[in-house]
C-alpha cells in the first residue's frame, strides 16, 4: 500500500501522526509530492524524516522551485524561502529543486504537485474555466496532485479523468484542523484518511523559531486556522 504525502509544510508533529496511521493501516511504500519544508518551524527535521522513508517517491512543488530560485517567489514568501534555505543549506536545496515535476503510480495514473501545466496552478473541488486547458494532452485516467490543500476526488469536466487531491499533511485549507493525506491500495483504490496530532503547538513553535519576522504572520494564521485566510 502507498501513502500519499503532499505539503508538508514543515510541520514535523503532523508528520510523524501521519507516518504512524500509515505504517498501523499496512502502508509500506511513499510518496512525496511536494512542498516538504517551506513555511514551517521544522524544516530540516521534516526532510530528514522524510528522507528515511523507504522505497518512497518524491516530485518537486513550487516551494522547492521557490526556495532555490528566490527571484521566482513572490515577494511576500521571499522570507520564508531565505530561512527555510539557511535551515536546509544550499546543496540539499540544490537536491530537492532538482526533483523530477511528476511521477507516474501505477496503469494511468500520474502524480504531479499543482497540475500538468504548473506547480502552481492546480484544480479545484468544483470545476474551474480553465480545466480543460490544465488537462490538455493528458493521456492517464487519473491524475493526483496536491497544491491547493483541499482534499477532495470527483471526475473532471472534460475527459472523464479521476482528479483526486490527498490534501494537505501539515497546512489543511479546509477548516479541518487533521492532518490530510491517502492510501493508494495494490487494487488501484483510493482512501483519504485524516489524522489528529498537536496542530496548537505549531503556530507557537513558528513564533519559537522565527520570532516576529514579518513572513510568519500569513502561515501562523494558516497553521492556526487551517485555512489560506480569514472568511
Amino acid at each position: 500500500m502507498l501513502a500519499l504525502l503532499y505539503d508538508v509544510h514543515g510541520n514535523l508533529p503532523a508528520l510523524d501522526a501521519v507516518l504512524a496511521d500509515a505504517r498501523d493501516r499496512g502502508a509500506d511504500r511513499f510518496f512525496v509530492g511536494g512542498d516538504v519544508a517551506l513555511f514551517g518551524p521544522w524544516p530540516e527535521a521534516t526532510v530528514e524524516r522524510l528522507r528515511e522513508l523507504t522505497p518512497a517517491t518524491w516530485i518537486r512543488g513550487n516551494g522547492e522551485r521557490w526556495t532555490a530560485d528566490p527571484q521566482s517567489a513572490p515577494e511576500p514568501v521571499r522570507g520564508a524561502t531565505a530561512a527555510a534555505r539557511e535551515a536546509l543549506g544550499g546543496e540539499l536545496v540544490a537536491e530537492l529543486a532538482a526533483l523530477p515535476e511528476s511521477a507516474g503510480l501505477g496503469a494511468d495514473t500520474r502524480a504531479w504537485h499543482g497540475s500538468p501545466v504548473s506547480d502552481v496552478r492546480s484544480f479545484t473541488p468544483e470545476p474551474s474555466d480553465d480545466e480543460a486547458e490544465l488537462l490538455a494532452g493528458v493521456v492517464e485516467r487519473r491524475l493526483i496532485f496536491g497544491h491547493t490543500h483541499l482534499p477532495f476526488r470527483r471526475t473532471s469536466a472534460v475527459g472523464a479523468i479521476e482528479l483526486f487531491n490527498p490534501g494537505s499533511v501539515g497546512m489543511p485549507f479546509d477548516g479541518d484542523h487533521r492532518a490530510a493525506y491517502a492510501l493508494l491500495s495494490e487494487d488501484g483504490s483510493l482512501a483519504h484518511r485524516r489524522v489528529e496530532y498537536d496542530h496548537g503547538s505549531v503556530p507557537a513553535a513558528l513564533l519559537d523559531r522565527y520570532g516576529d519576522a514579518p513572513w510568519t504572520a500569513a502561515p501562523a494564521f494558516r497553521f492556526e486556522h487551517a485555512r489560506l485566510e480569514s472568511a
